[in-house]
């Protein structure tokens, strides 16, 4: 006798389902608490200090990539002298920078010292890139996907 099937899910095909979800969730959940202690990180390699953000956002704005390089200078709002630095290298990607950020808070009086920030990080500025090296660097990526789809299509 070949009795029909129910269309249903067996208890072991269930078990499994619910295996995979979990571990699809404990590693999407420990991936979002490395993303958090990475802000976390990054909040505290500036020290919180709001002269420090300051000058990295002066530099983010500084449309001229040759103005960037040469730095700038502010005081804050306690009087101290801030002095920033950039070394700003292009990668071999069009348009996209690594950038050696440089700070340097004066101390306020005798008894303190002065406080060294430096980061390094990469920034996406069309503005900075040279028109010539940006069409080559442009041609250079196309012919690297070129030749990816072409060991892909093989």
């Amino acid at each position: 006798m070949n009795r029909p099937r129910p269309s249903a899910f067996t208890l072991l095909e269930v078990l499994v389902a619910l295996a995979i979800f979990a571990l699809a969730a404990v590693v999407l959940g420990s991936a979002y608490v490395n993303v958090l202690n990475g802000y976390q990180i990054a909040r505290r390699a500036a020290g919180g200090q709001p002269d420090v953000q300051f000058a990295r956002a002066q530099l983010l704005a500084q449309p001229d990539v040759e103005l960037a390089r040469q730095g700038g200078e502010f005081d804050s709002a306690d009087g101290r002298r801030v002095r920033w630095t950039a070394v700003i290298e292009p990668t071999d990607l069009p348009d996209l920078f690594a950038v050696t950020f440089e700070c340097e808070i004066a101390a306020a009086d005798a008894a303190a010292k002065e406080q060294k920030f430096r980061e390094v990080f990469r920034v996406l500025r069309p503005t900075w890139s040279v028109q010539t090296e940006r069409a080559k660097l442009h041609a250079a990526v196309r012919d690297r996907i070129t030749k990816i789809q072409e060991v892909v299509n093989k």
